[in-house]
């Protein structure tokens, strides 16, 4: 295998891909596009690459280059071929094998567990979860509930919604609401926990300086650039390492429980499909 012999003819091959000519027939009648030793490439192969809309031109330019590609490929795999030992080969045959395997059988378990995979949530067994592993929930960033309002300097009224922002009762967060489509940014709802990486995304003002005032609790902040104010108003802060609240740790709760009922019904499936086998004779073991 030292020399390498690689026929790529782009003028001949296009040409009769899409005229339909009947050359380099096989004894099976499959047509082949192009050869690397004793690898073939067939039009079949490359059929799907070429959408109904695409011009000639752009046809062309698409098949010749993945020919290319794939000829690249192929010399690739033949040298190393060559060079590998038998036992380097065998090992990643092994190894291809294996991922195989798995890849088929991955995905039959998970068509047939989709089917069965009970998806809903019964609170108790979220809080249940929750309280069995308080341990785990640690938060890696800090958290606030905060509300914030992002207005032009030169907005009317301004000392009035500032009032309002802060006091923040009933009639003033109907108010607010009421004057919201005058703002450039906000939100009222303060009742949410958010990362403070969120904030610092949507309130430009916030820097190096100024950061902690947002990890304290009850505060209000006015920060200001060259066109706008930023009004914050933080209610709670949690810190990096405190203990996470259940409502921000009940997404990962779910996923938790969501990947135990899989691998429950994996293991289920495995047992039925052994025990079916023996009892149809179909896997036996010999002594």
């Amino acid at each position: 295998m030292g020399n390498f012999q690689f026929k790529f003819i782009i003028p001949l091959v296009i040409p009769l891909f899409f005229s339909g000519c009947e050359y380099f027939k096989e004894p099976e009648e499959r047509e082949i596009v192009a050869r690397v030793n004793e690898s073939y490439l067939y039009k079949e192969d490359i059929q799907a690459l070429i959408g109904e809309d695409t011009s000639p031109e752009d046809s062309t330019l698409i098949v010749s280059n993945f020919i290319t590609r794939w000829a690249t490929q192929q010399l690739l795999i033949d040298k190393a071929r060559y060079n590998l030992s038998q036992t380097q080969q065998q090992e990643f045959d092994e190894l291809v094998k294996n991922y195989k395997n798995e890849l088929y059988t991955k995905a039959y378990a998970d068509a047939l567990v989709a089917k069965q995979l009970d998806t809903s949530f019964n609170q108790d067994e979220i809080e249940s979860y929750y309280q069995e592993h308080l341990e785990n929930f640690r938060l890696n960033e800090d958290l606030v509930k905060l509300r914030f309002i992002n207005l032009d300097k030169n907005s009317l009224d301004f000392q009035e919604m500032k009032k309002k922002f802060v006091r923040f009762n009933e009639e003033d967060k109907i108010d607010l609401d009421k004057t919201a489509l005058q703002f450039k940014g906000y939100s009222f709802n303060d009742s949410v926990w958010v990362s403070t990486r969120s904030v610092y995304d949507r309130i430009g003002p916030l820097n190096d300086g100024n950061k902690s005032q947002l990890l304290k609790k009850s505060n209000f902040l006015q920060l200001e650039d060259s066109l706008e104010v930023y009004l914050v108003y933080v209610n709670d802060v949690l810190l990096r390492n405190d203990q996470a609240p259940l409502e921000y740790a009940t997404s990962t709760i779910k996923q938790i429980i969501l990947n135990r009922r899989k691998a429950d019904l994996v293991k289920e499936l495995e047992k039925d499909i052994t025990r079916d086998a023996i009892e149809n004779k179909t896997f036996e073991i010999y002594n």
